[in-house]
């Protein structure tokens, strides 16, 4: 049997349910509004990725394209018309911005009701009460990877390495909340390696390629790897791959965690429209 988890899989097995749950909403469909500022390539095939996912789902996607000469004064109206408007039940603006606009204040400008991202310091603050209903997208995907396949959570050592506001801080918090026994390791952490030998779970989330080695996990760890880095040319992850031959289950990269942040998004945008419309 492959200890391999399959995030393409599941991402699809995710979005045909929620496809099927937006097939059977009476009136209106929700609608994800995307805002992109700059010619960022990377950003550019993001969304297209996103629209594919909407499309396929139900959703109407409505993508607003602005010049990196936008201002952050007219990035904060646009984000008050679609705050405004009932036909747009989720907002995502597409990082990174340009330098000359702040991406903490835009981010407190998006409705917490209409936050798909999960980003919003309310969203994030419910999260800690383990009230949150729109939670970070790829932290998420992390959870409903273990539990797709069947990881018991509970009373486990998790190790998260890593502490950044998308990743590193909200899988910690989504961990405690499912009573695993969390450490958050980070740049100024000593003796890492005592660390990854003792946990159980261990995920990665640095940007630093294939920094777990085998020799720092026990037998048996399941692993999973949010990066997304380069190596000789290759794509890889945080994670050697090669610690596949002591872990239980292993995320690869690509099709692990990374099919699962635009499934998850597109989860989030049918909760937004059930929580606009009272029905959840």
């Amino acid at each position: 049997m492959s200890n391999i988890i399959n995030g393409t899989e599941i991402a699809k097995i995710i979005k045909d349910e929620v496809k099927k749950e937006i097939e059977n909403l009476q009136g209106k469909k929700p609608c994800l509004a995307v805002v992109i500022v700059g010619n960022d390539e990377a950003s550019h095939i993001y969304v297209k990725n996103k629209n594919k996912a909407c499309e396929y789902v139900g959703i109407k996607s409505d993508t607003y394209f602005l010049e990196d000469t936008t201002t952050e004064e007219e990035l904060l109206c646009l984000i008050d018309k679609l705050n405004n408007d009932d036909n747009v039940n989720g907002i995502l603006v597409q990082l990174p911005l340009p330098s000359h606009i702040n991406e903490k204040n835009v981010l407190l400008k998006i409705n917490p009701l209409k936050d798909v991202d999960g980003f919003h310091p309310y969203n994030i603050g419910m999260l800690s009460t383990n009230s949150a209903m729109l939670k970070s997208c790829t932290p998420s995907g992390c959870i409903e990877l273990l539990k797709r396949y069947n990881v018991e959570i509970k009373g486990k050592n998790a190790l998260v390495i890593g502490r950044s506001n998308i990743v590193g801080k909200p899988i910690s918090m989504m961990l405690l909340n499912e009573d695993a026994t969390v450490t958050t390791a980070h740049t100024k952490t000593k003796d890492l390696e005592y660390l990854t030998k003792q946990a159980d779970i261990i995920i990665v989330a640095i940007g630093v390629a294939n920094f777990l080695k085998p020799h720092m996990i026990k037998e048996g760890v399941i692993l999973i790897d949010v990066g997304m880095d380069r190596y000789n040319g290759k794509l890889c992850g945080d994670i050697d791959f090669s610690c596949s031959k002591k872990a239980s289950l292993i995320t690869p990269v690509p099709g692990g965690v990374g099919p699962m942040t635009i499934t998850m998004l597109m989860k989030n945008c049918l909760i937004a429209y059930k929580i606009q419309n009272n029905t959840i």
